[in-house]
């Protein structure tokens, strides 16, 4: 028995997950991304992360990623501040070979509760977006880190610097080469920070 879910943020970033999880790059037509989920980490640093909204003419890279069901309960506390939405795998078209998701296809998205835009008390972690970024480069190159930027809304956020101290507990270490050129796309987009 098997789970089969969409990630569009870390979850695209393989180094995530489980190193026996099946993932398969795609798109998924009728969503776009936000920095629309805020909290608190266990640290007590306030954080904003990524979520998604349905918009009829939008498409978003991701990945299939498929592993035992037995890890549903550990993904769910991953996810904590998101909710489930269903049956999402009509959308779903695999870069290859263009197949359709299977029909138990499910993405996470902000709960209700913590669905609002980040701010400076609830910046994007630094950490958090070189992990997401590292994760579109490694399956679509350049190319898929300006699509992430050009297919998600609220760069109005600030980013918190903290790549020397992360608060992101999945954080991962970028190659020189890779982190000037996140920084790069990102001053070119505008994005301010906070320090």
């Amino acid at each position: 028995m098997t789970i089969t879910y969409f990630g569009y943020g870390s979850l695209v970033n393989t180094d995530t997950l489980a190193a026996d999880a099946e993932v398969t790059p795609g798109r998924l037509a009728g969503w776009r991304r936000e920095w629309k989920i805020c909290g608190e980490g266990p640290d007590g640093q306030g954080r904003c992360a990524l979520s998604v909204r349905e918009v009829p003419d939008g498409a978003i890279r991701g990945v299939m990623a498929r592993e035992p069901r037995a890890r549903l309960a550990d993904l769910e506390r991953r996810e904590k501040r998101y909710v489930k939405v269903d049956a999402v795998g009509h959308a779903f078209r695999c870069d290859v070979k263009s197949n359709r998701g299977p029909d138990d296809l499910f993405l996470f998205r902000a709960a209700p509760e913590q669905c609002r835009w980040g701010s400076a008390t609830h910046p994007i972690l630094q950490s958090y977006l070189d992990c997401v970024l590292a994760g579109f480069f490694r399956f679509w190159g350049e190319a898929g880190v300006d699509h992430f930027l050009d297919t998600t809304d609220g760069w109005h956020v600030p980013v918190l610097k903290d790549r020397d101290r992360p608060h992101y507990p999945r954080r991962i270490t970028l190659a020189p080469d890779l982190a000037d050129l996140i920084d790069s796309k990102l001053r070119a987009h505008g994005v301010s920070y906070l320090t």
